[in-house]
């Protein structure tokens, strides 16, 4: 079942990572406050959607890999919570949800500001308030270069408008009907994608799956996600892809071919094995062994003729 399946793994954790890359150059969102985003979002509206599309689709290609490595180690160990089963195919669907709600929501609170219909929560008073304490801290050439006033206009004035604006816009972002499932199925998905990953690199690493390095990498990377490390876990992905079609240096560990775990020894193991002569230890050696571990006393072991 897992060798059947390993191309149709790798291709679909290998396209993934590409839609995730390529949304980087089709989006051409851009802007300094959120009223400039907002304008951008309704300008390149068709990178907006194209751009959602590529993150939904690489979620749910995402969710083989997930799934291949988490049954590959609980066939391994009977200690693996099979029934998180749910939240590992759950969580990237969800994150795919987000994605695409997240879209809907950012061109509904476009056309919303665009159209007045958002309103600001935020004083004239307030916003002129904010901006005199801007000027008093950074100066009226940071005003200057921050809000680029138009012609004829003050620096103060153009502070003042743009934070109104700002807050406009983000009301409207927050007040669109799937802003909350949008956030909602985020967070639920986010969550879910950092257990599952982490969970699985856990037992794949226990089980022989994957090397200590490339599991503890794994873990570290599921956590960074939520700190903005996806570029890292990208390459990780990379790695996996490769690996259960045995492209990696030393090919798959043994733990894939025999069907069963074949946990890495620990350091003191290997330590152990580095020290034990090839032929093994003689009878007056284990006989030492045997005095030391009575008496507590560490001895130096004989020296083999």
């Amino acid at each position: 079942m897992e060798s059947r399946w390993a191309i149709p793994v790798a291709a679909a954790t290998l396209l993934a990572v590409a839609l995730i890359v390529g949304t980087r150059f089709v989006d051409s969102v851009s802007g300094d406050g959120t009223a400039e985003v907002l304008r951008s979002v309704d300008e390149n509206s068709g990178s907006v959607i194209a751009s959602a599309l590529m993150q939904a689709a690489a979620f749910v290609l995402l969710t083989l890999p997930l799934v291949y490595l988490f049954r590959a180690a609980a066939a391994r160990s009977d200690r693996v919570r099979s029934q998180l089963i749910g939240l590992v195919i759950a969580a990237p669907l969800f994150l795919a949800l987000s994605s695409g709600l997240a879209a809907v929501s950012q061109q509904e609170a476009a056309d919303q500001f665009l159209a007045g219909e958002a309103k600001s929560t935020l004083t004239a008073k307030e916003a002129r308030e904010d901006c005199v304490e801007e000027r008093q801290d950074d100066g009226n050439d940071f005003l200057v270069d921050e809000y680029d006033p138009a012609q004829g206009e003050s620096p103060l004035r153009a502070c003042e408008s743009r934070k109104v604006e700002d807050d406009e816009a983000s009301n409207a972002r927050t007040e669109t009907d799937f802003a909350p499932f949008a956030t909602g199925f985020g967070i639920a998905g986010g969550l879910g994608f950092v257990i599952s990953l982490v969970y699985s690199c856990l037992w794949a690493m226990r089980t022989g799956l994957l090397t200590r390095f490339w599991g503890a990498l794994g873990m570290a990377l599921g956590i960074g996600t939520l700190l903005g490390l996806l570029p890292f876990l990208l390459i990780w992905l990379v790695y996996f892809a490769l690996l259960v079609i045995g492209k990696v240096p030393g090919g798959k560990p043994p733990a894939w071919e025999a069907g069963e775990a074949i946990p890495w020894p620990t350091p003191g193991e290997k330590a152990a094995e580095e020290l034990e002569p090839e032929d093994g230890w003689s009878d007056e050696d284990q006989e030492a062994d045997e005095v030391d571990s009575e008496t507590g006393e560490r001895r130096k072991r004989k020296q083999r003729e």
